[in-house]
């Protein structure tokens, strides 16, 4: 074995000598240094040798390894060399460097930032909830019993019968109230689910519920907290107008319109040529609701709204595809 093991030392060594590419220098220490290597080979029937033996045939193996390890190292180190010609010579160091690409906000997280801003200046605090939420807490805590028509307006993803996908962030509501007396003032941020899918609509999209109880909550309190989050978001010169409408969990209830930041008002296609368009509803919590968390409704009253964070940044923003939130196209989302 002494006379192959030094065969296999003096053929390697003259092997090296004459490499002059990396894909040549890789295959030598395959082939030589390698798991299956031819010397990893030697080494591994020393143990079969008898026991007097093994001593001098181990140190002579290691020798070896070490040997061409280090002729390895020297030739690698000289190829990559500039004066060989190697990577090294391709670097030009005194071209100005690379600044990386800097990430920033996604649009819909700096708009669901900035509403939260707003009302927590306003002594709103965020709250956050499950996305997969019971039946009991999406729809009939919310005073929308199974047999009631306004299911019909929510295009529900079910997965079992009493478990679902949120459909709005208004389970917070209840949830919050369960868990605490008056007063009470949320925000509840979040993710939402409908089966809906077009140019202004996308299956999963982008909620603020907000809600405030207490004692002596009026309508009036409302509209001043609506007019100044408008007024903050859009601008103090936003007119805004408040129209009847109706939502099961909310008695009165009022849609929020602001004029039309396409045209101005002075009516296009994006507003129907109203000149006004939708943002968000509100009303004052139905007594109905305040039966399911044990508050009295003789003595606490409060008001609630929401609003899509999609719309409120194509508003914002001038964007008229609700899509391009989701398709990750970088010209996009560079100009955010």
């Amino acid at each position: 074995m002494k006379a192959q093991l030094l065969e296999l030392e003096t053929r390697a060594l003259k092997e090296i000598d004459a490499i002059a590419e990396f894909s040549e220098l890789e295959a030598f220490r395959i082939r030589y240094l390698g798991k299956k290597g031819q010397l990893t080979r030697f080494v591994k029937q020393i143990g079969r040798l008898a026991p007097e033996e093994r001593p001098a045939m181990g140190k002579l193996a290691n020798r070896i390894k070490k040997e061409l390890s280090d002729r390895f190292e020297q030739a690698k180190a000289a190829l990559d060399s500039p004066k060989a010609g190697g990577r090294a010579s391709l670097m030009d160091l005194t071209l100005p460097g690379r600044a990386p690409v800097r990430g920033h906000l996604h649009p819909i997280s700096r708009v669901i930032q900035e509403v939260c801003r707003i009302f927590s200046r306003m002594g709103f605090r965020v709250v956050k909830g499950p996305n997969v939420e019971l039946d009991y807490y999406n729809f009939e805590a919310l005073n929308i019993p199974r047999d009631h028509p306004a299911r019909d307006m929510q295009d529900t993803f079910y997965i079992t019968d009493n478990i679902v996908l949120r459909t709005h962030t208004s389970p917070m509501q209840v949830r919050v109230m369960e868990s605490q007396k008056p007063p009470v003032s949320i925000i509840a941020p979040g993710k939402v689910y409908r089966r809906d899918s077009d140019v202004s609509h996308t299956p999963m999209f982008h909620q603020v519920e907000g809600l405030l109880v207490d004692k002596g909550v009026t309508f009036g309190d409302l509209k001043g907290t609506l007019a100044s989050f408008v007024h903050q978001m859009f601008g103090n010169e936003t007119p805004l107008r408040f129209r009847p409408s109706f939502f099961p969990f909310t008695e009165p209830s009022a849609e929020v319109d602001i004029r039309c930041v396409m045209c101005k008002g002075t009516g296009c296609r994006t507003c129907s040529h109203t000149g006004w368009l939708e943002i968000l509803g509100s009303g004052m919590v139905d007594p109905e609701v305040y039966r399911f968390v044990d508050y009295d409704p003789d003595v606490y009253s409060g008001f609630a709204f929401g609003m899509g964070i999609e719309r409120i940044a194509m508003l914002k923003y001038g964007i008229d595809d609700i899509q391009l939130f989701f398709k990750n196209d970088m010209r996009f989302l560079r100009q955010f």
